[in-house]
């Protein structure tokens, strides 16, 4: 939807965020009160210091105004300190409450909507979309109201003065006017035109950097850079349009202000040549100054507005985040307890696309303390169940119960903290081990961390590497290998004392020795609590108390390890043999 002009719904709704720095706001426009009369009062003594002092040769008269304009001087400087600091100090905590509430409302949404949402885009809406909401405080609104007020106190000082000078100039403003609203739609379109494409470029750059890996192996360098130069090429085209009003407005409002003041020289130096003494040479004097003053805030309001503009744009971007209800109801009113573990699913549909079902209907138990793994192909909706289980996804039919209780009428975050779940592709923060083992919870102890990797032994592993727990591992734990990042894991899961356990693929991609550490802390962290294990390689849970084999949705077979191997012709049959084929030929390869 594209943004209007002003939008006065938008900028009430920023005018709110203003509401707990009243006092600030009203001192701010106090300042500009300040301003505006300092300013005109400057050129009305230089016309009563030529007039009345340098005219007729007095001395003391010249001395006394000339420090009186030199007392307004710096009050007026003082005044423009503490307007600007204060607009922008203003701006800076208006943006920072702003951001807090962005970033809160999306820790809520649903997975789905990332799933859809280029992650550059919510970086500039975060980041420089907010940034330039401040701009709409310290260089847009109170500029503007500064200037208009200043305009105004420099008209009433100019027709006390002469009201005949000040009609020249006058009818010059509305050509000034003119020009300046073509020159403001113009640029309302160059500017919505210009954060389009820096969404459009951060959104890309993220997207390859996170990807670097990919455009190197496949050698994809030179399609990227040529990619990336287009769309460069577009956002230099945007912002060349945004250069290209500003050359042409600029010298024409230069031009307009020149011939106004050149008329009112004219006018008034013939004047007082013909003898006439509606006017005076401090007139002309003080005027030369006026005409600036007036002319240039006229000039620069178009520049400001542009500001505001960019800054409702902005806005009205964030809004349209902060707005969005795509998270998932939170209306269960149970503090969900240490969960005995006992899971049912009953008659479970889901689609990720409407109409395209990915869990067509499933009944499945899981009793408190078993071990559950779920094997399947690729798309057969094994990490969906996980989904679920930890309410990421509304359901589109069916329930789903946890110790006898409806999954909804749980509080939502007390039941994700019953739940650890261990992923195939590891996320670490750019942060020590520590910290992601803890991910900054106060109540896990370095004590209770070292003490827990030492049970499930990852404790050697981590004291090897270069400061232990308070080693960096970088951007997403580049400095670790794909098992080390998992031991990680496996010791952020043990330390959240979880009810209920759920491993994805947690031990695919890994080296012998790392596989071996993570066999180890399987058995050692799912002993005593229901654990759901997700596996591509069969041979790692032959020992499941329980195995749901799952196909195109549905689940084919269940039961363990010996009773699926004797059903005749059977998906898991079928499945595990193929796969012990596999590996033994390749044993013999080696």
């Amino acid at each position: 939807m594209k943004a209007k002009a002003f939008d006065t719904n938008v900028f009430k709704r920023i005018l709110k965020y203003a509401a707990p720095y009243r006092w600030r706001f009203n001192s701010v426009i106090a300042f500009a009160v300040f301003l505006s009369v300092f300013a005109a009062l400057r050129p009305y003594l230089l016309k009563q210091t030529v007039d009345d002092y340098l005219k007729v040769h007095d001395a003391r008269g010249l001395l006394f105004y000339i420090t009186l304009m030199g007392v307004v001087l710096l009050a007026e400087v003082l005044s423009q300190f503490y307007f600007v600091l204060w607009a922008n100090w203003l701006g800076q905590d208006i943006v920072k409450d702003i951001r807090i509430k962005l970033f809160r409302h999306m820790l809520s949404f649903k997975m789905q909507y990332y799933d859809h949402s280029p992650v550059g885009q919510l970086v500039t809406r975060t980041v420089s979309d907010i940034e330039q909401i401040a701009k709409i405080f310290s260089q847009g609104l109170f500029m503007i109201i500064s200037d208009l007020m200043k305009m105004l106190v420099i008209l009433v000082f100019m027709f006390y003065m002469n009201w005949e000078l000040t009609w020249i100039v006058i009818v010059a403003m509305p050509i000034l006017l003119f020009f300046t609203r073509i020159f403001q739609r113009k640029m309302q379109v160059a500017f919505e035109e210009v954060r389009t494409q820096v969404a459009a470029m951060n959104t890309f750059v993220q997207e390859r950097v996170t990807g670097m890996k990919i455009v190197q192996l496949f050698n994809r360098e030179e399609i990227e850079a040529e990619k990336f130069s287009q769309i460069n090429d577009k956002h230099r085209k945007a912002w060349i349009k945004t250069i290209l009003y500003n050359s042409i407005f600029f010298p024409i409002a230069d031009i307009i202000s020149s011939l106004t003041l050149g008329f009112v020289v004219l006018y008034g130096g013939f004047k007082i040549l013909g003898g006439h003494h509606f006017t005076t040479f401090g007139d002309l004097f003080s005027y030369t100054m006026f005409i600036g003053m007036l002319f240039n805030p006229l000039r620069q309001i178009a520049d400001k507005f542009n500001e505001m503009q960019m800054g409702m744009i902005s806005a009205n971007r964030v809004f349209d985040i902060i707005d969005t209800e795509d998270h998932i109801q939170d209306n269960g009113t149970i503090e969900a307890p240490k969960f005995s573990g006992n899971i049912e699913f009953n008659d479970v549909h889901f689609s990720y696309v409407k109409g395209e079902e990915i869990i067509k209907g499933i009944d499945l138990k899981v009793k408190a303390g078993e071990t559950v793994a779920i094997v399947g192909s690729t798309g057969a909706g094994k990490s969906t169940i996980i989904n679920l289980l930890n309410r990421f996804y509304e359901l589109d039919k069916g329930s789903i119960y946890i110790d006898g209780i409806d999954l909804k009428a749980y509080q939502l975050d007390s039941i994700r903290r019953q739940i650890a779940v261990v992923l195939q592709d590891v996320f670490l923060f750019a942060d020590t081990i520590l910290n992601n083992i803890t991910l900054n919870n106060p109540e896990i102890s370095r004590e209770a961390v070292t003490e827990a990797a030492k049970k499930i032994g990852v404790h050697d592993f981590i004291m090897s590497l270069p400061q232990g727990y308070d080693y960096n591992v970088k951007e997403r734990g580049v400095m670790l290998s794909s098992g080390q990042r998992q031991l990680i894991a496996f010791l952020r899961a043990y330390v959240s004392q979880p009810s209920i356990l759920i491993l994805d693929e947690a031990t695919s991609s890994v080296d012998t020795y790392s596989e071996e550490l993570i066999q180890n802390a399987t058995a050692k962290i799912t002993e005593g609590r229901t654990s759901i294990v997700i596996a591509h390689r069969l041979a790692t849970i032959v020992n499941a108390d329980k195995i749901v084999v799952m196909d195109k949705g549905l689940i084919v077979e269940q039961g363990n390890h010996i009773e699926l191997l004797n059903i005749a012709d059977g998906y898991y049959r079928n499945l595990y043999y193929s796969q012990f084929l596999v590996e033994t030929d390749s044993s013999i390869d080696n």
